[in-house]
């Protein structure tokens, strides 16, 4: 795991120099803490930094930028704090290749010779033998530039669901890359600005969808997606898909069949993900996804493997430690367990914008900072966590909440006349209690004959936003509506499986958009704030294949979500883990906006306070119901709320 950033001057005359390249790469030293590189080519076009955090190979060898020659020559790592000349490629790369050590067997067999035992040098051979075909061979989570000095080709990629992070931006015939942001404006060609046009799709699914950002010009490689400049050329491509990967299962309806293909590729994607010349351990909610993550990795040592889990000091009632401590006895393993409290909170305020300069609006980030601190104050480096197994396996109630809504209102009353939808918007605009306008929401989607469902953490939708957004913003940028981001992926899904049912094809929109830059940013940005490297076993592609094509039937039965996993870890876990309500990361952020919360003055105090209240952007006056209703007629608001908090931590920060 590392941080990686660098400058390529394509199409200009400008010239990469250290002292700049150094200062981009050291934005990023809680990334990697252990060493550092730089590589700028002889004709000073191209320059690579990395900051390395030690995984795996931990000696000289696994030092980055790395250098490799093509089949038949020598290869060598040189110490890449200057420019060399020769050679054939460089890699900067972040993230781990879990099947690394089959891909390095095969590669020898083709005269490739290696000089580390790590899986960058495997990369960067795998680049050379099968050039940018050579993502396809990956089973991992990566983000990685290799600088082809031969070919003359800049060759970038993201992981198939974007476990790790890589933004860029293009300037005048220069591109700048980094893991994240702060390294891109850390070069003084570039100049901030704050990109309005988008924080409407912040406000509404509080992060941003790829491409997007908050910064002007500045955007990120979409999952599944690599990057070629050549010639003065730019080409982006994906290079996987769930739904056209070829070794896709065919549906069937046989349960026991998926109830065995889970279990094999759970106990595969955990004991590869295990791979580490440094201690690893797992955070453990007492949940199904994480329980499930500590009991293989047990099963796979041998022996109990460490956990850790968070919980709220001043808020007992959201502490799923009964269950957590449940399955550590269950283990033979001794719980770690930090709790946190509204100090905690204050010190997070102060931090995370620094972290998060592509904000995310999830509260989880809270107890997952602290979380991640304790563990790496514990002596463990890597992490296993659950992410992402409730959206491959459909785990949410808001999900099966959604698949009723179509199947009994939406899919008939989309086909009434448009003038009766029309009207029935008209007449729940005249209800004037908040609580009603989650329906007005929805009948303006019925209105305007757009999708019912637009993701699993939507804080504002465009009804919402019409009063949000001010006037004077709604006029400057009057396709502020967010629908746009959702259509397209509904779209996409279309045009791929024309005969996808309704979950498969909300599935395909949280794959595509709400797991990777909400869920997937805020676990890597929490975890390295600490240096701590995060992985995510649920989320081996061969996985999220075999989940995505399931039927609905086999994945929700009797009204009962994640049914299909929930019976593949029978007898691996205990049954009073597997069959128990759902409750989420523990936090008590339904309590901080209360009146009576010690927090509250300074939660408010942040979004009445900011410096975006200079821009007009937003209707404060709007903003200062909302908090009317959530404190007083107690009106559910705070993931609302939170929202705006991180909104205005981030540009008071950046700004």
């Amino acid at each position: 795991m590392c941080g990686i950033t660098g400058v390529y001057h394509y199409k200009n005359s400008k010239r990469v120099d250290l002292p700049t390249l150094v200062k981009m790469r050291d934005t990023l030293v809680h990334r990697g803490p252990d060493d550092a590189g730089a590589y700028i080519s002889d004709d000073q076009k191209v320059g690579l930094g990395t900051r390395r955090l030690k995984i795996i190979d931990l000696s000289e060898a696994g030092h980055m930028p790395m250098r490799a020659e093509r089949a038949n020559s020598k290869f060598e790592i040189r110490n890449s704090k200057f420019s060399a000349s020769g050679g054939s490629a460089w890699i900067t790369y972040n993230g781990e290749i879990y099947n690394f050590k089959e891909l390095r067997a095969e590669l020898l067999k083709k005269s490739h010779r290696f000089t580390s035992t790590g899986d960058t040098e495997v990369i960067l051979h795998s680049y050379l033998e099968y050039g940018s075909e050579c993502v396809r061979y990956f089973n991992g989570m990566f983000a990685f530039t290799i600088w082809d000095e031969e070919k003359q080709i800049l060759f970038a990629a993201r992981d198939h669901l974007g476990i790790k992070p890589f933004y860029y931006s293009f300037q005048n015939g220069s591109f700048y890359f980094g893991s994240e942001i702060k390294a891109i404006l850390a070069h003084p060609d570039f100049k901030k600005e704050l990109a309005e046009e988008n924080i409407p799709r912040y406000l509404t699914f509080s992060s941003l969808p790829s491409p997007l950002t908050l910064f002007k010009d500045v955007e990120k490689l979409p999952p599944a997606h690599c990057l070629v400049i050549q010639n003065g050329e730019v080409k982006e491509r994906e290079y996987w898909n769930p739904l056209r990967a070829s070794n896709v299962q065919l549906q069937t309806s046989n349960e026991q069949f998926y109830i065995e293909e889970i279990r094999r590729l759970l106990r595969d994607s955990i004991k590869m993900q295990m791979v580490s010349d440094v201690p690893f351990g797992c955070f453990l909610s007492g949940g199904i996804d994480s329980s499930t993550n500590a009991a293989l990795m047990t099963e796979a040592l041998g022996r109990p493997v460490v956990t850790f889990s968070v919980g709220s000091k001043d808020f007992e009632k959201y502490n799923e430690f009964k269950y957590s401590r449940m399955m550590a006895e269950f283990l033979g393993t001794k719980p770690n367990e930090v709790l946190i409290d509204d100090l905690h909170l204050e010190e997070f305020l102060a931090r995370f914008p620094f972290h998060m300069d592509d904000p995310n609006g999830d509260q989880v980030c809270v107890p997952l900072f602290w979380l991640s601190k304790f563990t790496k104050e514990n002596g463990v480096t890597v992490i296993q966590i659950g992410e992402g197994s409730d959206e491959i396996f459909a785990g949410y109630s808001t999900y099966i909440l959604a698949l009723n809504l179509y199947k009994k209102w939406w899919q008939w009353l989309r086909m009434t006349p448009q003038f009766a939808r029309t009207s029935a918007f008209k007449f729940a605009k005249l209800l004037n209690h908040p609580k009603f306008d989650f329906h007005k929401e929805y009948l303006r989607r019925l209105k305007d004959n757009q999708e019912p469902f637009w993701g699993n953490a939507i804080a504002f939708g465009d009804y919402d936003k019409e009063s949000l957004l001010s006037d004077e913003f709604k006029a400057k940028f009057p396709c502020w509506s967010s629908y746009p981001v959702i259509q397209e992926l509904y779209q996409e899904i279309d045009s791929i499986d024309t005969g996808a049912d309704f979950l498969k094809r909300i599935t395909y929109l949280e794959l595509k958009h709400r797991l990777p830059e909400l869920l997937l940013m805020r676990a890597d940005k929490m975890t390295m704030a600490h240096s701590l490297e995060g992985r995510v076993p649920f989320l081996d592609h061969r996985l999220v294949e075999l989940a995505l094509n399931m039927p609905t039937s086999i994945k929700i039965k009797s009204g009962v979500s994640k049914y299909i996993l929930k019976k593949s870890v029978e007898g691996i876990i205990p049954k009073e883990i597997i069959w128990r309500e759902k409750q989420g990361f523990a936090t008590s952020m339904s309590e901080w906006f209360k009146p009576n919360s010690p927090v509250e003055k300074r939660l408010t105090g942040i979004i009445r306070n900011s410096k975006l209240r200079e821009r007009n952007i937003l209707n404060y006056s709007y903003i200062e119901r909302l908090i009317n209703a959530h404190q007083v007629r107690g009106v559910e608001h705070n993931f609302r709320l939170w929202n705006l908090v991180t909104l205005s931590l981030w540009y008071d920060y950046w700004f």
